[in-house]
């Protein structure tokens, strides 16, 4: 039991440093007329199969390629637009992905980046919710 309760706060400190915006957020956004740049970035297999409508793909944080594909999606952005980044890959405390993008777009100067808090993953706590997906893409 101590384990566990060390775990859940150590997640939750690990999370206390990024800008986080909750799924239920993301979709009223979405829906409403003030709509963030929304980026997966995350395994492209996954983002095929379903994402976020509207989403585009930026490449996997974890990689190199995937951290220059993102510098390239945003390069033209306004420094102070809002930008959702999401995975979803695995549970939010395995993610390999979000915290380097969300550190890249820091360091490039953009003030108002959020990461989508997904606890389990993609599927259960966007998909299954029955907030909108779209599939296919690159």
């Amino acid at each position: 039991m101590r384990a566990l309760i060390f775990l859940l706060l150590l997640t939750a400190v690990q999370a206390a440093d990024l800008p986080l915006v909750q799924p239920k957020d993301v979709a009223a956004q979405l829906a409403g007329g003030s709509k963030p740049v929304v980026l997966y970035v995350g395994p492209n297999v996954l983002y095929r199969s379903k994402h976020i409508p509207g989403a585009a793909f930026a490449g996997p944080g974890a990689r190199p390629e995937g951290i220059e594909l993102l510098k390239n999606s945003v390069a033209s952005l306004a420094r102070d637009r809002e930008i959702v980044l999401y995975c979803g890959c695995c549970p939010w405390d395995h993610c390999p992905n979000i915290r380097p993008a969300v550190e890249l777009l820091r360091s490039m100067g953009f003030k108002q980046v959020k990461a989508m808090y997904l606890p389990t993953d993609f599927k259960d706590d966007w998909i299954d919710k029955g907030y909108p997906v779209e599939a296919g893409g690159r």
